[in-house]
Order: structure tokens, then sequence, then C-alpha cells
């Protein structure tokens, strides 16, 4: 009997929680294996603000040091309900443009804050602007990956299968953040998430975090049973991305940093949990 080859899976990471300059985020990713890299700034300019001479130049980058790009980490959603709808597709536009220079189809998204009002008052806003956006990147040909996140409306298990669901769009996945999940009070993001988001789940970001404190730590040494979605993805067949964004020296309401000590112990505690399933990092 031929033995049956290794789960692989593509190893990526925020490219930004390393530094600033985009030769060193590549570096620094490669040294731990990965071949892929998720954009989220470059030069401290966000993706959303990147003019076309930026663009370029980080394009070059990336070819140059057969980089692949994973997904575009970008701020979409992380707005309030209270703008023009149509101000978040116009930006969804400009990052459409950086996702067809970098070679990814897929885009991060969030869900709106909602700044103190009751999740269940805010659904019809909130189902109306993610529409709009599902419509933009289905013209567009690319998918969005909704990331949950603290103070958003798809901040729950329960909540973002109702957006996916409603929305009904090819062009609106998951993103699985099991830190995130924990900081909003899941307690076992795996048992109580995992086989209602399964179905639409096409990118894994890894952190993990503490209960008690919301204190981000590295994968396998929080609540947020980081080893057991590892290990049902693999029996499940996943075969995407992993992608670190291990907030382990900062976190703020656009992103994080690590620093590339931080990250690489990240980067290992990570590997870890792989190895263990079975999982080969590519």
């Amino acid at each position: 009997m031929p033995d049956l080859e290794p789960t692989s899976w593509n190893l990526s990471g925020f490219g930004d929680e390393i530094h600033p300059n985009p030769e060193l985020q590549v570096a620094v990713l490669q040294a731990l294996g990965a071949r892929f890299i998720e954009v989220r700034s470059a030069w401290g300019v966000n993706v959303v603000d990147l003019d076309d001479e930026r663009l370029e130049e980080l394009g070059a980058i990336l070819t140059r040091s057969g980089m692949g790009v994973s997904a575009i980490g970008s701020p979409i959603g992380k707005v309030a309900l209270d703008g023009d709808p149509d101000d978040e597709v116009a930006r969804l536009s400009r990052i459409v443009r950086v996702a067809h220079a970098l070679g990814t189809p897929s885009i991060r998204i969030f869900s709106f804050f909602l700044e103190g009002q009751v999740a269940e008052d805010a659904r019809d806003a909130v189902l109306t602007r993610m529409s709009l956006l599902a419509d933009a990147a289905q013209r567009a040909g690319v998918v969005l990956l909704h990331e949950n996140e603290k103070g958003i409306y798809g901040d729950t298990p329960e909540r973002v299968l109702d957006l996916v669901e409603s929305v009904g769009s090819p062009a609106l996945r998951v993103a699985w953040d099991s830190a995130n999940f924990v900081q909003v009070g899941v307690a076992r993001p795996h048992d109580e998430g995992y086989a209602l988001l399964r179905p639409y789940l096409d990118y894994l970001q890894v952190k993990d975090a503490l209960s008690a404190t919301g204190e981000v730590v590295p994968a396998g040494q929080g609540d947020g049973q980081v080893a057991a979605t590892v290990q049902a993805l693999a029996a499940d067949g996943y075969t995407g991305f992993a992608s670190l964004e291990p907030h382990l020296a900062d976190g703020h309401e656009l992103g994080g940093f690590s620093g590339p000590f931080a990250f690489g112990v990240a980067a290992r505690a990570f590997r870890r949990i792989a190895d263990d399933a079975g999982i080969v990092l590519r």
C-alpha cells in the first residue's frame, strides 16, 4: 500500500507585525519557512492608501523574493455604521486594485463597529452594507474573508453565521480567529463555533488569547483551542493558508505589532501544533 502524502498548508503572516519595511518583512517570514505574506501595510502605509508608485515597488520586492500573497489585510468594515454605505464600497475598489496588482483574490474585511448599539438593532444596516460589499467583490472577481473581531457585528460564531448565510454570496467567506473569539467571551471557540462555521471557513488566522485577561499569547498557550481547530481542519481536508497574526507586542484598532523576535516565537509555537497534527507547513 503506497504511503499517503502528508497534509500540507501554506504558511503566511502579517508582514507589518515584523517591521514597516517590506524587504525585512519578507526576509523574516522566509527565515521562518513561509512562502507567503499577508499584506496589511508597507512602509507604515495601509494598503488602502498605497499609491501606484509604492504599489509597484512592493510588487517588485515580492516578485524578486519569490514571495506569494495569501491575502490583503484590509480595514474594510472597521468603521462605524453612521457613514454612507457607498463609501466602503469605494474604499473596497482601491483594495481590489491592490489585490489584483499583488496576485491574490482574497481580501480580509470586517462587519462594522457597533459603538454601543445592540447587535440586533444594527443587523439590517450591517447586512445592507455587507451585501453591497459582496456584490462589488463578486463583480471584481475577488473573495471577501470576514474576520471575527471585537466590537463589530460579526464577533461571535452565531453572528458570523448569520452574516454569511443572510448575505448568501460566494464572494463572502470566513477567516477564523481563535483569539478574537476568546476576547469577546466565547469560552471554547472550537467547541462552540467550528461546526457552525466550517462550511464557510476558507482562511485561518493564527493567534491565541487568555480568557481571564484577554491577553494575546502564542498559539496553544491560551484558551482558544487552537490545536483542536487545527486538528479538525486537517481531518476535514483543509489545505489552505495559516496566517500568523501574533499581536505579541502591541495591538490596536487597525492592527498590531510583534517585532521579529516575538514573531519567531509565535511561528515556532504554531509549527509545534501543526507538527502534532501531521501538517507540513510550506
